[in-house]
């Protein structure tokens, strides 16, 4: 093999390697606990028109909690966290959820408490439903044990 092949081959496989990435993490305040938050209100972020509200409610619902969703102001009375999320989509041959980060908030003061990131390039891209899976998964696996979600690849 002459040697303009393999750097030919190097740069192809560095190229290819950088398109496929991996990110989550979720951390909870070790001041709180998720025992006892039993009710949470799903607030839509604004931009978002796909419905993602009802995807992190549905969600929690199946997890056993009872969540609502609404607009932002729109908080009913008794409810335990306030969810918030921000999305971001890419075009890659197709529009797929590239990062989604979802947060956990104290209604009285609007502080989050818990957060949790995932982030799918378009080779490694996972369907809403199951990045939020994702996300919630590791939001309440930091409030069990705080050091064991921090992932990168």
């Amino acid at each position: 093999m002459n040697k303009a092949f393999k750097v030919m081959l190097i740069v192809v496989f560095v190229g290819l390697s950088g398109c496929a990435i991996n990110r989550e993490s979720a951390s909870f305040d070790p001041n709180r606990d998720i025992v006892g938050t039993e009710v949470f209100f799903v607030e839509r972020f604004e931009p978002d028109n796909r419905g993602l509200e009802q995807l992190i409610a549905d969600n929690l619902s199946v997890r056993g909690y009872s969540a609502t969703v609404g607009e932002k102001g729109e908080v009913p009375d008794k409810v335990d966290a306030i969810v918030t999320y921000v999305d971001k989509w890419m075009w890659d041959m197709r529009m797929y959820l590239l990062e989604l980060t979802i947060s956990f908030r104290d209604p009285a003061t609007g502080i989050a408490f818990a957060t949790g990131n995932s982030y799918h390039t378009s080779l490694t891209a996972l369907t809403p439903e199951e990045m939020i899976d994702e996300i919630l998964n590791n939001i309440f696996l930091a409030d069990e044990d705080p050091a064991a979600v921090e992932s990168s690849e």
